[in-house]
């Protein structure tokens, strides 16, 4: 017993007046071996209903994260059972405090985009817009989005923005989302025709679905028009300008027809004479 004493208590010097006994390096060992284990569970429940695509990405920022959760808990029992570590740790908080500054917008862009894998706002294929921008959802990274516009442009977006501006999933809550077509007809049409037409319009396009049925809203007396909305829905609205641009042919089209004018804007100018 008193030889294993002996071993324990045995002192390593090194320099600067550092020195550690072999039980405290035991303890080190110990502490370091728990926090694996408690990491590795850490991150398993963090991560049992993610995809298999988004753990691996999880996987490998953890892993980068976990050498300094490390380093701060090697440096906190190296303090706690007596190792000189007060140059060791200014010099840690100093370079630190360095790369935040240097790298904050990085750290932004990370940190958002492990939030996003954890509450999984976005997925692959969704339709998002965010400051105006609209495109398809193609990959999610740990630090961008990367999206592809109507126009097949690449659109790469830190994950950052999401912080700091609102974010649109189009398709989070299905496939199909409402959209509209608005027009104005002149004072005196009648309305019940006008109706008549646009759903006719809406009823004729092969990508606007039959259910729920296209509604026209009458939604004001207008300055110069009476004004409608043909409200649809659509199975792919990330190609909504189209069956749009369609719509509103065949609404001209059949106005034309009908002989229905839609009003350009129009005022009334009173001139007044003063008598001489």
């Amino acid at each position: 017993m008193e030889k294993l004493k002996s071993i324990l208590n045995y002192t390593f010097n090194f320099t600067d007046g550092i020195s550690i006994s072999v039980k405290g390096l035991l303890l080190v060992i110990t502490v370091i071996f728990l926090t694996s284990i408690f990491l590795n569970l850490f991150r398993r429940i963090l991560t049992r209903r993610l995809p298999n695509d988004d753990k691996a990405k999880f996987k490998i920022l953890f892993g980068y994260g976990k050498w300094i959760v490390y380093l701060v808990i090697l440096l906190i029992t190296f303090h706690g059972i007596g190792v000189n570590v007060t140059a060791v740790f200014a010099a840690s908080a100093a370079l630190l405090i360095g790369v935040g500054l240097a790298l904050q917008t990085l750290f932004q862009d990370i940190i958002a985009g492990v939030l996003i894998l954890i509450d999984q706002t976005i997925h692959v294929g969704d339709i998002i817009e965010i400051d105006g921008k609209i495109g398809r959802v193609d990959e999610v990274k740990l630090r961008t989005t990367r999206a592809v516009t109507i126009d097949n442009k690449v659109l790469i977006i830190p994950h950052h923005l999401y912080l700091t501006n609102s974010l649109y999933n189009w398709t989070q809550n299905g496939s199909t989302t409402r959209e509209s077509v608005t027009v104005g007809v002149a004072y005196g049409t009648d309305v019940q025709l006008v109706k008549k037409i646009l759903i006719q319009a809406a009823d004729s396009h092969d990508l606007i679905l039959k259910h729920p049925a296209p509604y026209v809203f009458f939604t004001n007396f207008g300055d110069s028009a009476l004004e409608f909305k043909l409200v649809f829905t659509l199975n792919d609205s990330f190609k909504g300008a189209i069956p749009k641009s369609d719509l509103r042919f065949e609404i001209d089209k059949l106005f034309r027809e009908h002989n229905i004018s839609i009003p350009f804007p129009q005022r009334d100018i009173h001139i007044i004479q003063k008598p001489q």
